[in-house]
């Protein structure tokens, strides 16, 4: 495996896990805890952005990367998924998580607050969908490449 291809897919990964993290503690919070714990929790997932961004920049541009002059479904569909979760991302999920935390310090729970926290809760189901799909998709495309060099 080299070293970009490590890089990417321990990016990939980080991504994924704190994704994953982000949206399970605002489930859990919102469903069984207090509005302080809540209001923690938004708190430390706009915190985790600093490690969520730049793991999700580094996804994209490895990923590019390995995949130029690729003709395969599988990367056409990687690349395809990463723009939508770029956007997700830029779009929804970081303004939803300030907003939230914002409202949450505040102590503001009120029907802005559960509009937008449910907005974000699709938006990150919907990037943990397309992430792991781009998982399944990098692992096949790693036996392949491996294939490839066995061949060699």
């Amino acid at each position: 495996m080299t070293p970009k291809l490590k890089l990417h897919a321990a990016a990939g990964t980080i991504a994924l896990a704190t994704i994953s993290t982000f949206w399970t503690a605002t489930l859990v919070s919102e469903l069984f805890s207090t509005p302080a714990t809540i209001a923690e929790v938004k708190s430390a997932i706009l915190f985790g952005m600093l490690l969520l961004i730049p793991a999700m920049a580094t996804a994209g541009a490895t990923g590019a990367s390995l995949g130029k002059g690729w003709k395969l479904p599988q990367v056409a569909a990687k690349t395809r998924r990463m723009k939508i979760i770029a956007a997700n991302g830029i779009l929804i999920l970081l303004p939803s998580a300030v907003f939230l935390a914002l409202r949450a310090q505040a102590g503001q729970f009120d029907t802005s607050f559960y509009a937008v926290q449910a907005l974000e809760l699709i938006a990150g189901a919907t990037n943990i969908t397309l992430l792991v799909l781009n998982l399944k998709d990098g692992m096949a495309l790693g036996k392949r490449r491996k294939a490839r060099a066995e061949r060699t």
